[in-house]
């Protein structure tokens, strides 16, 4: 079932839906967007009719990510262990031929579309979904996230909380998986600019090793054809505008430029062509441009780890637009 408003009472636990999920369409002007209640994911977003996020169809699952929102850790964690104020912790490993646990904890969980009384949600531009992540074995933190999709005059906006509402302090990181659309051309016709200055050396696993200032085809300050470049890589020490916000922008043969932005309650990009995802059709269809509060391996390293306090919430914004 679908629905053109925030969703609140659109469907029911029982409801029928794709594999994808519940569907909640948005719109504003020439901006459309479907956002689905299963991994509260971005399944497409377009303007004019011209993709800005590589969509996936409604009946497929999320072919690498495409969309989802990475909570409470972003990106891969070793071996699936950690150690959190002296006790130690095994979540499920997502990733068993690497040894890793990747994207955290919601991906594939329903979210509950909420109902807000403000102009945006009751007139189909805004929609708001939130769940409860109850206290498991490998993760014993009760969190509450809550996530907005919302189009305005300059794009889609996001913003994202986490509320504690445990009585002991919980790890958390959290991160967003869009992938950039090169509209009708292919990725080798477009250019790829990232705002950020160093780069977060990896293993075999692609675990971090550290970190050195960006050369060569990491070095994307400024724009650099996509032909040269094969990266799935964390970038930090990222550059901002006068308006507080870093970008990455990807510009198609088209002359348009599909871009993401975060505001300062980030301060991680990590970005990847796709060159060598498992699922071969979906190899360099765009650019993962993924927003993340912090590093892979975050819940062993400490590296820009939140220690969310209970009844403590942390906050982020960021969004997309075609320029």
């Amino acid at each position: 079932m679908t629905t053109g408003s925030s969703g609140a009472a659109a469907f029911t636990p029982t409801t029928p839906a794709p594999l994808s999920g519940h569907q909640i369409h948005l719109a504003l002007g020439d901006q459309e967007a479907t956002v689905t209640d299963v991994g509260a994911k971005l399944r497409r977003y377009a303007v004019g009719g011209r993709d800005v996020v590589v969509p996936f169809d409604e009946d497929v699952t999320a072919p690498a990510g495409h969309g989802a929102v990475l909570a409470p850790w972003p990106n891969r964690l070793r071996d699936g262990r950690y150690t959190w104020d002296g006790e130690e912790y095994q979540v499920p490993l997502s990733e068993p031929d690497r040894g890793t646990a990747l994207h955290g904890l919601v991906m594939f969980q329903r979210w509950q579309p909420v109902a807000v009384d403000d102009a945006a949600h009751r007139e189909g531009a805004a929609t708001t979904l939130e769940l409860r992540l109850a206290p498991g074995g490998g993760y014993p933190f009760d969190l509450l996230l809550r996530v907005t999709y919302r189009l305005t005059a300059t794009g889609l906006h996001v913003q994202a909380a986490a509320t504690n509402l445990g009585s002991r302090a919980a790890p958390y990181g959290i991160g967003f998986h869009p992938w950039l659309s090169p509209g009708e051309g292919s990725l080798d016709e477009c250019t790829i600019q990232i705002d950020a200055a160093t780069r977060v050396t990896v293993d075999d696993r692609l675990l971090p090793t550290g970190t050195e200032p960006v050369s060569g085809q990491f070095d994307l300050r400024e724009p650099r054809p996509a032909s040269e470049v094969d990266v799935d890589d964390a970038f930090v020490d990222v550059l901002r505008d006068e308006d507080g916000l870093s970008w990455i922008r990807l510009t198609g043969a088209d002359g348009r430029t599909a871009a993401v932005w975060m505001d300062e309650s980030m301060d991680t990009w990590q970005a990847c062509t796709g060159d060598h995802l498992g699922v071969v059709e979906w190899r360099r269809t765009g650019l993962a441009a993924e927003p993340m509060s912090c590093i892979a391996d975050a819940f062993r390293t400490g590296d820009r780890l939140v220690r969310l306090e209970p009844g403590a919430t942390h906050e982020v914004t960021w969004g997309i637009t075609l320029l």
